[in-house]
């Protein structure tokens, strides 16, 4: 039994190790082999958490105006949540488009209603990759609507192989980047900012 393990040791230890010192007898070898397999395992476990949805959109400057927007909403708790959610988010470009002063104005705590609608028109329950959303607009005849946190929905339709997001108002949206996977859900990039009605 002892020379199986050693074996499975000394096979390990090809695998951990790129190069050994021929010179070196068998036992030392098993002996490094073990240390290398357990050094592989504390790196392993020592390995940083995947990022959860907030803290994704916070190390990424495309989105430093939605985060400045979730802050101001109070949400970004929520996006740390279990979830799992699907968050259409848009980019600072995306935020840019609208007219100016806009933000401004949304992020001032009396707005803060009026904000936490239109961020949570941009969330889904549940976690859609791509191909799911993709999937579903071709199995539903090139449209699909998609019921949002805030209670509106979004209608999905494919436009030139990209999806495109149509909101309550008719404004459109089409997604530049597509399933940023976090611990929570998944996050998907739009170029312009979804409207509710109202």
């Amino acid at each position: 039994m002892k020379k199986i393990v050693l074996s499975i040791a000394v096979l390990a230890g090809i695998a951990f190790t790129s190069c050994k010192n021929s010179e070196k007898s068998e036992s030392e070898d098993a002996t490094m082999t073990e240390e290398v397999a357990m050094e592989g395992a504390e790196v392993e476990e020592e390995a940083p958490e995947q990022q959860n949805i907030a803290e994704i959109a916070m190390g990424n400057e495309n989105f430093s105006t939605l985060v400045t927007a979730v802050k101001a909403a109070g949400l970004a708790e929520t996006l740390s949540s279990e979830g799992p959610f699907t968050v259409f988010a848009p980019t600072n470009d995306a935020f840019d488009k609208l007219p100016e002063g806009t933000v401004a104005t949304l992020v001032e705590p009396a707005n803060k209603e009026k904000l936490t609608g239109i961020l949570t028109y941009h969330v889904v329950s549940g976690e859609y990759m791509a191909e799911d959303v993709v999937k579903a607009i071709n199995d539903n005849g090139g449209s699909f609507t998609i019921p949002t946190v805030q209670g509106g929905t979004l209608t999905a339709t494919l436009e030139d192989g990209k999806v495109v997001l149509t909101d309550a108002n008719g404004g459109k949206s089409t997604v530049v980047m597509t399933d940023v996977d976090a611990s929570n859900g998944v996050i998907h990039a739009i170029d312009t900012v979804v409207m509710p009605k109202g």
